[in-house]
């Protein structure tokens, strides 16, 4: 063959081969944190020391500052989606120094990171509505007291709230930046998880109001996984920062689908500090 006809049809394989090869995922980091400000709506409640003090700030921003490296070009939060004009007018007036940051880790996380990468906009990424049917079908605990089994519910309780005292000691002697890297353990978020299994078991054949339950926590955050991929384009690059419990779930959700790359924020945190008591 004629070396410049040869040289062509090798260009030609090149060029479509590089067309067929597929667009690179989005990349999600779910960054699982426990609430800030302590909202206390949840089965077991860790009490969050006050994040506004000198010392937690500058935690904060090491954690900001260190999460920068990856270079996002998406911060998503815990934000009901269909308030995304709220939010903007929220994190406008905080670039704009109008806005003074609360507690709530959409705002010492959140807006700060967008605010730190120039990034037009923080993306609303929840779904928190009420769930189809009666607030009975999902009223697993007065389900528990009519059928004599209101010890489970206290257990459960007790269980989780045990569990919560003693990371919430840990956390009293650590840095903020080392609180994460403990939420992104997978035995941690295991842990965490395995309670949604023991709920579901609070009901009987005719009724089951735990598994009601249960599957309506899953479809909040299928709605999530969905607001996330609504908006996530080849290449890109998210962090979505919201609650501890939903890391599992959306980690999960991400990876099987195989519509995002899920990036471990392990490798995006400031350094192992030493416990400080």
């Amino acid at each position: 063959m004629n070396p410049w006809l040869k040289s062509a049809a090798a260009l030609a394989v090149a060029v479509m081969t590089l067309a067929a090869a597929p667009a690179p995922k989005p990349q999600l980091m779910v960054l699982g944190l426990d609430h800030f400000d302590n909202p206390a709506r949840d089965i077991a409640n860790l009490k969050v020391e006050d994040v506004l003090t000198p010392a937690r700030q500058r935690e904060i921003e090491a954690v900001v500052e260190s999460l920068a490296r990856f270079h996002p070009n998406h911060v998503a939060v815990e934000w009901e989606s269909t308030d995304q004009a709220a939010l903007d007018k929220r994190y406008a007036d905080y670039r704009a120094g109008r806005l003074k940051l609360t507690r709530d880790e959409r705002d010492q996380i959140g807006l700060r990171l967008a605010a730190r990468l120039g990034l037009p906009r923080v993306d609303a990424a929840d779904w928190n509505q009420e769930p189809p049917g009666k607030d009975e079908d999902y009223d697993f605990p007065a389900w528990l007291k009519a059928h004599g089994r209101e010890a489970d519910w206290v257990a459960l309780q007790a269980d989780g709230q045990r569990f919560a005292d003693a990371i919430g000691a840990r956390n009293r002697c650590t840095s903020i930046g080392d609180w994460l890297r403990g939420l992104a353990d997978p035995a941690y978020m295991l842990r965490l998880e395995r309670p949604y299994y023991r709920i579901a078991t609070f009901g009987d054949a005719k009724q089951n109001p735990g598994a009601a339950w249960v599957g309506a926590w899953h479809a909040r955050n299928l709605h999530i996984y969905d607001n996330l991929l609504a908006f996530a384009k080849p290449g890109d690059r998210i962090i979505a920062v919201f609650g501890s419990g939903h890391t599992w779930l959306l980690r999960r959700y991400a990876s099987e689908s195989g519509s995002f790359a899920v990036v471990d924020p392990r490798a995006y945190l400031p350094p192992v500090t030493p416990p400080t008591c």
